[in-house]
Order: structure tokens, then C-alpha cells, then sequence
């Protein structure tokens, strides 16, 4: 890995990127520091909300302080999420994605609409949550339609800018321009969150054993994050040989079949069931919010049996994550279409008859290695909290989805930065033989 970026440094075209990438990045993170016009700051940071805390960090926004990038890339996200479960249901949708490059330009048009239509939405819905709150009213503005519109439309913007910048990282810079804008809303929080520890050590609250022992199984969770997310199954598959002949009819010579496979990822859904498990369970705490004054009865109840951390809690959590995960894998991963896709190419698998037999077979697979990456990421959910309790360590929010997208971003990113640099190994090599070639 160090090696490959030292040899990036030394492309002049790769550092071009790099910098690139980070510029784009720094005003993005320049911008959730600066407030939405007519926010007080003090009062919102001092009333935030556990659902504010968790969607900053699905989006790489500042919810907290509802700066003008506060939202992020979650609409983005979402408007993606829906366009793609929608392409395996509407046909024109499904048409579209199999037309190559131009299909998937209308793809991405149509998600950059829905992500401004669904952006809207959710910037009035955090703009009336904002200034039900008077306190939350910044001096010399006033409640009322105005400072709302003003609030909606900056957020709007921020959203429309945000989806700009990373579509230029993705295109000019250096990896996924979505992905590194989350992975930099997450690394931002930890030099405070590291601030915060060490003050807890300087005053006695923690002892070293404690620290080392959090340090130590930090290392070992992102170990296994890494073996997991490159985690795959290798089906075989075989294609038919080709007979070739002469025009005239003649016999010909047979060539030999390619042999390949077909990789099921262990890990196919990613974060995504995660995310959509601490979304449904946030519902609870703003209902037990809700009915603290007006029920005590149901407000006590959610308290005990479904609190933050609490037994029940937990195992709902671990529910979630396994349906949400089986519900993903089974949108993504289509066996019925796999197989047609083999069957008209000429591959088989070696040992299973073609169409309904290998549908089945892949069928089986994929829901196998969908358990266990359900049991992996329901793992991710509950070492965190384990790790806290044991060593006290509570300044420092270690989350496993947080460290589940640094580990893939930062695969992918590596990724595709060897791939840049073979690419040009190649050209290198390519224009040499064409110069010696003209000498």
C-alpha cells in the first residue's frame, strides 16, 4: 500500500488527482463549519438530538449545527437507493440499465432530480424542527416563513453543491466521490472524540490497560472488517469450446473452452442494512420523547424495555440487520437473471444443468453467505458496545459501521489507484516499444 502511493507521487497526473481530491474535500468540510443563515448555533449544538447524530454521520454533514452542508450526500443516498430498487421493478428503469454508458447517464440523471426533490423535503422537514425552537433563532431573526424559506433554499443549495463535488472527485480526482465525502464526515470526528479521551486519562478516569485494551481490539475489528469486505465465493464456471472451420465446410479444429468464475461477495450489502436498522430504531427514542409529557405510561415503557444499549434493544437490532440484509442481497443479487445471463453466453457450471438448476444452486449460495454477513454486521453492531463497557472508554463513539466504511472506501479508493497506476505502467511500457519500434 505505501508503495503505491509513493509511486502515485512520482505520476504527475496521479498527483494532480490527489490534490484535486483533497481541495474538493476541504471546501466541502470548509462549508460544515459555516451555520445556515438564522441558526443560533449554541442552543442547537447544546438540544441536539440522538437522530441528528446519527444521520451526520450516514451523510458526512454537520446536523448538529445545521451548517449549510448539514444534509450532505443523504439525499443522494437515498434518491440512489430507490432508483436502484426501482430498476429491478419498472421495466423502463431495467431497459435503461442495460443500455450501456448512455443508459446509465439517464440513470444518474433521474437520481440527481429525485435527490433535489427528496433534499427538499427533508430540508423543510429539519427547518421546521430547527425553528419550532425559538432558542434556536439566531439574534436579529424572527420566526416565521421567511427565516423557514431561507433555511430550506440554503440547504437545497448545499445539497445541489455537495452532489456537484462529488461527482467532480469521481470524475477528475481519485475514488468515489460520495463515499469519501461520508468517510471525511467520520474521520472529522475523531480528533475530538481522541481530545476527549485523553482528558478523561489526565484526570484518572482511565488507566492505560484500559486505553491499550481499546486500541488493541480496534485493530482487530478493522483486521476482520478487511477479511470480510474482500471475503468472496468463487463459483466455477465453464464455458462451451468453440468450433471453428473453414467456409468450404471443412473439418476444422476445436478450441478449448475458458474457464472462469463467478464471485458472490460475503459481504454483498455493505453498510446499508446497518444504516437502515439504527434509522428504524431512532423511531422509539423520538416517540418516547414525544409521549414523556402526554403518556407517561408508553413514555416508561420505551424507556425500559428499548433503550439505547439495553438487552431488548440489541436483539432488535440484530433482527433488523439480518432482514435488511436478506431484503438487500435479494434485490441485488438476481439468480433467475445470473443464470439466463450464463445460459445465453454459453457458460455452465461445471456439475449443474443450465437455467432453473443453476438458479437454484446460486440461490442457495447467495443465502448462505448472506447469513453470515448478517451475523458479521449484527457483530459490528454489538462489539462496540461490549468494547465500551469493558473498558469505560465512552468519549470515544467507536462505531463498527464507521469503521465499515473507512475500511471499504478506503479499499476501493486503493483499488483504483493501482489500477491507475498499471494502466500507466502499461502506457509507459506501450510507447516504448512504439518508439523503439519506429527506430
Amino acid at each position: 500500500m505505501l508503495r503505491a502511493f509513493r509511486d502515485a507521487f512520482r505520476i504527475p497526473d496521479l498527483q494532480r488527482k490527489i490534490v484535486f481530491t483533497l481541495l474538493l474535500l476541504a471546501v466541502y468540510r470548509l462549508g460544515n463549519v459555516i451555520p445556515t443563515p438564522g441558526v443560533n448555533v449554541a442552543s442547537l449544538s447544546q438540544n441536539s438530538n440522538p437522530l441528528l447524530g446519527l444521520i451526520g454521520m450516514i451523510s458526512g454533514g454537520n446536523l448538529s449545527q445545521f451548517s449549510i452542508f448539514a444534509l450532505g450526500v443523504l439525499p443522494y443516498i437515498t434518491a440512489s437507493i430507490v432508483i436502484q430498487l426501482l430498476t429491478t421493478t419498472l421495466p423502463a428503469l431495467e431497459k435503461l440499465s442495460k443500455e450501456g454508458e448512455e443508459g446509465r447517464k439517464k440513470i444518474n440523471q433521474y437520481t440527481r432530480y429525485a435527490a433535489i426533490a427528496l433534499g427538499t423535503v427533508q430540508a423543510t422537514v429539519f427547518s421546521l424542527f430547527v425553528s419550532s425552537n425559538p432558542a434556536n433563532i439566531a439574534v436579529g431573526w424572527t420566526p416565521g416563513l421567511f427565516t423557514l424559506l431561507v433555511m430550506v433554499l440554503t440547504q437545497v443549495a448545499g445539497i445541489a453543491f455537495t452532489m456537484w463535488i462529488g461527482e467532480r472527485i469521481t470524475e477528475v480526482g481519485l475514488g468515489n466521490g460520495i463515499s469519501l465525502i461520508i468517510t471525511a464526515g467520520i474521520i472529522a470526528r475523531y480528533p475530538t472524540e481522541i481530545g476527549a479521551t485523553a482528558t478523561l486519562f489526565r484526570q484518572g478516569n482511565l488507566s492505560v490497560l484500559s486505553i491499550l485494551a481499546f486500541v488493541a481490539i480496534t485493530i482487530l475489528v478493522i483486521v476482520a472488517i478487511v477479511y470480510v469486505y474482500q471475503a468472496e465465493r468463487r463459483v466455477p464456471v465453464q464455458y462451451a469450446r468453440a468450433r471453428g472451420g473453414t467456409p468450404q465446410g471443412g473439418s476444422g479444429r476445436n478450441y478449448s473452452g475458458q474457464a472462469t468464475y463467478l464471485p458472490i461477495k460475503l459481504n454483498q450489502a455493505g453498510v446499508i442494512p446497518v444504516i437502515f436498522a439504527s434509522a428504524m430504531l431512532i423511531l422509539p427514542n423520538l416517540l418516547q420523547q414525544a409521549t414523556a409529557k402526554r403518556t407517561p405510561g408508553v413514555s416508561a415503557f420505551i424507556q425500559q424495555y428499548l433503550a439505547a444499549g439495553g438487552v431488548w434493544y440489541t436483539a432488535l437490532e440484530v433482527v433488523l440487520i439480518i432482514g435488511f440484509t436478506f431484503l438487500y442481497n435479494s434485490v441485488q443479487f438476481d439468480p433467475k437473471r445470473i443464470a439466463e445471463q450464463l445460459r445465453e453466453a454459453g457458460g455452465f457450471i461445471p456439475g449443474v444443468r443450465p437455467g432453473t438448476p443453476t438458479a437454484g444452486f446460486l440461490g442457495t449460495i447467495s443465502t448462505r453467505i448472506s447469513l453470515w454477513g448478517a451475523l458479521f454486521l449484527a457483530l459490528l453492531v454489538i462489539i462496540p458496545q461490549l468494547i465500551q463497557r469493558w473498558t469505560g472508554v465512552t468519549t470515544f463513539q467507536f462505531s463498527g459501521t464507521g469503521l465499515l466504511i473507512i475500511v471499504g472506501v478506503a479499499l476501493e479508493t486503493l483499488k483504483q489507484l493501482e489500477a491507475q497506476l498499471t494502466v500507466r505502467r502499461y502506457d509507459g511500457f506501450i510507447s516504448k516499444g512504439r518508439i523503439r519500434g519506429r527506430l
